[in-house]
């Protein structure tokens, strides 16, 4: 499965109350381009509550904080599809480890879950029904500093395998681990604080392909991440205890 990303007007332009179920253990994914217009850019600020929009305003550079606010925008308008409500009346909540939730009145009416990340001018949501879901997209970037990243965050194992890959494959493979730590740590409401003690085992060819993941020297199960097929230079997965069921939504006018 190739993701798509959609400019978010397509998205912000029309509200829709048109319902989304979703089967328990499904997966929906949206991809999302954060480029939308002024009119986007306004809808989204209205959708976002007061702590959002103070976040927003304190981010330094504009092209991140049309970035935030957009893509904080289509979460709810993506969310809102399946409670059955407006957009405006999609509120959050936070677990105790600060993983964003719904709101107790919506999350007890619908079992909906979900995660999102964005990232370089794009964004990913996932939502899921009855299990905790993690997200997370990159852009390869050239810029960053692999092997002193790796050997400071990422397992022995993990380090060796990008040390060893061709020169010109280093960055992807390291977005490649980085991408499914994120998304087994955001799925587990854990953060980037259990970095070092999340290990991935990647096959060899690596994308398309379940993977198998060791916590603290210990192979998690059932939690299963999957490693996602996107535009080159992106990275994304996605990690959930069920992964049968996963597809992207928002290719037409659904």
């Amino acid at each position: 499965m190739l993701i798509s990303f959609r400019p978010v007007d397509h998205l912000t332009s029309t509200i829709r109350q048109d319902h989304i179920y979703l089967e328990p253990n499904t997966i929906h994914l949206w991809g999302i381009k954060l480029d939308g217009s002024s009119q986007s850019m306004a809808q989204g600020k209205q959708w976002l509550d007061a702590q959002e929009l103070d976040r927003a305003a304190r981010l330094v550079r504009e092209d991140l904080r049309r970035h935030y606010v957009l893509a904080h925008g289509v979460l709810r308008a993506v969310l809102s599809r399946y409670l059955g409500v407006s957009p405006e009346l999609v509120e959050f909540d936070r677990s105790e480890t600060g993983k964003p939730l719904l709101a107790r009145e919506l999350r007890d009416r619908s079992a909906i879950t979900f995660n999102l990340s964005h990232a370089q001018g794009r964004a990913l949501v996932a939502v899921s029904r009855v299990q905790e879901v993690g997200i997370d997209v990159e852009r390869v970037r050239s810029d960053v500093p692999v092997e002193n990243l790796s050997r400071r965050f990422f397992t022995q194992s993990e380090h060796t395998t990008i040390m060893q890959s061709a020169p010109e494959q280093r960055a992807a493979i390291f977005f490649r681990y980085w991408v499914a730590k994120e998304a087994v740590l955001k799925a587990q409401g854990i953060g980037l604080r259990g970095l070092t003690g999340c290990e991935i085992i990647l096959e060899t060819d690596g994308v398309k392909k379940d993977v198998r993941v060791r916590i603290n020297s210990r192979l998690l199960d059932p939690l299963r991440v999957r490693l996602l097929s996107c535009d080159p230079e992106w990275e994304a997965a996605v990690a959930a205890k069920n992964l049968d069921e996963v597809r992207q939504c928002g290719l037409d006018s659904q």
